[in-house]
């Protein structure tokens, strides 16, 4: 039955609580309802107003009209709780498939303090939080990567049982979040295809890169803590790096086309030598069908090649 009526459901909360960057909790978008221990203290009150009714006791019906004044109160105090929060979409971290992904959410209080706010995505254990009067909290919710792409998480749930616990108010809030899934890298032999009427004979070096050792050189920002000499450091000769330099007629290229296997295997190969390589520093090309990466080096150029392995082949 659940999974009959799911597109109903989905489709009238998509008309309802559409897609936002920035979600205001307000009376349109809570509901409340009583919990377990609310329905079981909701049969308690019923019996006792049937054993006040019948030894009228007037202590009894006391009672009973005094927890159910409470239960009524605490519906306010339920609902009070969750309405005004404000939550904002925040940036998701770019992982590889098998790995969690991590998006931020931002919860900003409307005036008054929100306590115990729960929030996630079922059936994954929601996290609370606590948001200060006038104050903001940054959540960190995470999510299995199991292919890659964009991971969508979808719509979020929102709940809150406090103070008492004997009702839930609560949403679904679809804040657009997003984060790019890389491959999952795996080891394996690549056949490096050279660029067109490059030639053994005659290599020279280029710039940076890691088949050729030059000598040392003075560390400059952003060069790689792994090349620091440190023997040199200890002589008090400064901080120093190993400088190395590529090879003309050598240029790396990673052509898809040259792989065998499924499409999945061949990406993931891919993207285990982009991150090689560009753990040596070593420039290379990336080919895939109807792209083109020249060759390069550094983190510009192997964000781009995995964004390009991430996406390839799968509906945006």
């Amino acid at each position: 039955m659940k999974a009959r009526f799911a597109p109903y459901w989905n489709r009238w909360l998509a008309r309802r609580l559409p897609t936002a960057p920035q979600v205001t909790l307000n009376q349109r978008r809570i509901f409340i309802v009583p919990t377990r221990v609310g329905a079981a203290f909701g049969v308690a009150l019923v019996l006792m107003l049937l054993a006040a009714i019948n030894y009228q006791s007037s202590l009894a019906y006391g009672l009973t009209f005094l927890l159910l004044a409470v239960f009524l109160v605490t519906i306010l105090h339920t609902y009070r709780n969750l309405a005004t929060l404000v939550l904002k979409a925040g940036g998701g971290n770019a992982v590889f498939v098998g790995e969690h992904a991590r998006f931020q959410v931002r919860l900003e209080s409307g005036g008054r303090a929100h306590q115990a706010i729960a929030l996630g995505w079922p059936p994954e254990p929601l996290e609370i939080y606590d948001v200060p009067a006038n104050g903001a909290w940054e959540c960190r919710l995470g999510q299995a990567a199991v292919r890659r792409g964009w991971l969508r998480p979808g719509r979020m749930r929102v709940e809150t049982r406090f103070p008492l616990g004997i009702l839930v108010a609560w949403s679904w809030v679809d804040l657009d979040l997003a984060a790019l899934v890389y491959p999952r890298p795996l080891p394996g032999e690549l056949p490096l295809v050279p660029a067109a009427g490059d030639e053994e004979e005659g290599n020279r070096a280029i710039g940076r890169g890691a088949d050729d050792y030059q000598g040392l050189k003075p560390y400059q920002p952003g060069d790689s803590k792994r090349r620091l000499h440190w023997k040199a450091y200890s002589r008090g000769q400064g901080l120093l790096v190993k400088d190395f330099a590529a090879l003309g007629g050598r240029e790396l290229w990673l052509d898809y086309e040259s792989l065998s296997g499924d499409m999945e295997m061949r990406v993931s190969l891919l993207c285990h030598w982009v991150l090689a390589l560009s753990e040596r520093s070593q420039a290379f090309g990336l080919t895939l069908p109807g792209l083109h990466l020249g060759p390069d080096e550094g983190e510009a150029h192997r964000d781009a090649c995995l964004r390009a392995l991430a996406l390839f082949g799968v509906a945006r």
